[in-house]
């Protein structure tokens, strides 16, 4: 079987992590021994390109069998003339957080693009939404399709290993005076993540609370701002420590060594972090986004997380020192849910059914 994978974003040597999780995806697929091509563009220089790729792909590689759209964007045009032209089926892997009402982009594209937009939907042959979450939030955009399917996001396997669970490393490490550490990853993206809103927190609990810190996992345009705006909050010296962008085993390295995660997104679309942290076995802090309601220890109001540090701050000591007589939720219910070869066995089948009209 040939799938053609259509993308907007996708490691590259300009941004090593643009569309990570699109790529593991890939490696799940190829994995089952599936043929996998990927055209990847963003902008419509880079779409039209594509075309021109795809022509010369045609020659050396012929044609998909079933066409993979991560997306609805520019190259659902694409992929819809495949469609009509040969006759070849696509489904989408939605994961724009555009559709989330926290984020509105979708309803702010002109009519014409939402009508777009609706009709590439429409003609796939089924969309798979990262989250429960996110496939609300596209129907309530009016986006329409016959078939609807969950797909999870691949966690690599390196962050199953040596979790909290077995080794107790929360509680070894209390028991040995190390000061507790939590942790938070993003990209700093403050619109989304409101990093700003967790360190107010922060402010707050460590003037009535010491032996612990935060470490902040990650870069992203407004690095250099958040960084600045901790200095204004003058928290004590040790509880912020900064490591920059981590490659993802260095990150499963800081979760062994930490006593909880936190997340203070107003909206995620999935949340792949989240997943990373369960398989590690953290209790988990976060607001209600992505996958949280799943694998969340204690979920954290949105009016809270942006703008009641003093109850936030309650909530961050209830996970980093919970009543002994209520321990916290850790771990995934499912670990092989959020594995390369059940994802790949997932989306093999789903192409399967393409072909033989059983969707």
């Amino acid at each position: 079987m040939k799938v053609l994978y259509l993308t907007p974003w996708y490691p590259s040597e300009r941004d090593a992590m643009a569309g990570l999780f699109v790529q593991k995806h890939v490696e799940a697929v190829r994995a089952q021994g599936v043929d996998v091509q990927v055209l990847s563009a963003f902008t419509w220089r880079e779409f039209i390109r594509s075309w021109r790729l795809f022509r010369i792909l045609k020659r050396t590689w012929g044609l998909p069998d079933v066409v993979q759209l991560n997306v609805i964007h520019k190259q659902g045009l694409l992929a819809l003339w495949l469609k009509w032209r040969y006759k070849i089926p696509f489904v989408i892997i939605e994961h724009w957080s555009g559709y989330l009402p926290e984020n509105g982009q979708f309803m702010r594209l002109s009519a014409i693009k939402r009508k777009i937009y609706g009709k590439i939907a429409s003609e796939a042959e089924a969309i798979l939404p990262v989250s429960e979450q996110l496939k609300e939030a596209m129907q309530k955009c009016g986006i329409k399709c016959a078939r609807w399917e969950k797909i999870n996001n691949v966690v690599d396997d390196f962050f199953f290993a040596d979790t909290k669970a077995q080794n107790n490393v929360s509680t070894d490490s209390h028991n040995a005076g190390k000061p507790k550490t939590l942790l938070h990853v993003s990209c700093f993206d403050e619109k989304a993540k409101n990093v700003e809103g967790l360190l107010r927190a922060i402010k707050m609990l460590s003037e009535r609370k010491q032996g612990w810190q935060l470490v902040l996992v990650g870069s992203g345009v407004d690095y250099n701002e958040v960084r600045a705006y901790a200095q204004t909050l003058d928290l004590p010296e040790g509880v912020l420590r900064w490591t920059g962008e981590l490659t993802p085993r260095q990150v499963a390295q800081e979760m062994q060594k930490a006593d909880a995660f936190v997340l203070s997104s107003r909206y995620e679309t999935y949340g792949i972090i989240l997943a990373e942290a369960a398989a590690a076995g953290l209790p988990i802090l976060s607001t209600p986004v992505g996958i949280a309601e799943d694998v969340a220890a204690l979920i954290v109001p949105q009016e809270v997380a942006q703008n009641k540090p003093g109850k936030f701050a309650e909530f961050i000591e209830t996970i980093l020192w919970p009543p002994k007589d209520k321990p916290l939720k850790t771990g995934l219910l499912d670990k092989d849910a959020f594995r390369a070869g059940t994802i790949g066995r997932q989306l093999k089948d789903t192409y399967d059914n393409c072909l033989h009209n059983d969707i």
